[in-house]
């Protein structure tokens, strides 16, 4: 009778391959969660992008997310707010800047205006809490061929335009 199963050295083996892939994929494992958190923002963006033009085109006019439709993702907190389990989203388009009952005319709107921002509630690799994608709306010229200029900025600091690379050109 002869008795079947691995050896020791077999055992011990397969433990070393599965250790050594373990080290390799779990740091990128974590690293492709973190990105897959942050890319929530770059659709949310471009969705505010494009109701802004649709507005200004229709109106002549920049809004606040009332006026132009816009709902952050997630759950609605008020007019200007709504937040989800990675992000804290806010209308910064508002009273503070001269707007009037929620919209103001474009050639008003001279100096870059903050529009819209996602706040982390979580760090995400490398980039803290708190870090802040925002985008600044303002009136745009002839010359751009663009009714309405936007300036999207991903936060300063290490790691977080790693997690969203192509989020500075949006509104471009």
């Amino acid at each position: 009778m002869k008795k079947q199963g691995f050896t020791l050295i077999e055992l011990m083996v397969v433990i070393v391959i599965m250790g050594i892939l373990a080290a390799v994929a779990v740091p990128k494992l974590f690293g492709m969660i973190a990105k897959s958190k942050a890319s929530e923002v770059g659709p949310a963006a471009g969705t505010y992008v494009k109701l802004q033009d649709a507005f200004a085109a229709e109106a002549g006019a920049l809004g606040n997310w009332e006026k132009i439709g816009y709902i952050g993702p997630g759950t609605k907190v008020g007019t200007t707010k709504s937040n989800t389990t990675v992000f804290d989203y806010e209308d910064l388009f508002n009273s503070a800047s001269g707007i009037n009952a929620g919209s103001i005319m474009i050639g008003k709107v001279t100096a870059a205006t903050d529009g819209w921002s996602a706040k982390a509630k979580t760090a995400l690799n490398d980039c803290a809490i708190q870090s802040e994608w925002k985008i600044t709306v303002k009136g745009g010229s002839a010359s751009n061929g663009s009714t309405v200029e936007y300036a999207a900025s991903n936060p300063s600091g290490t790691g977080c335009s790693a997690l969203t690379p192509n989020f500075e050109n949006i509104g471009k």
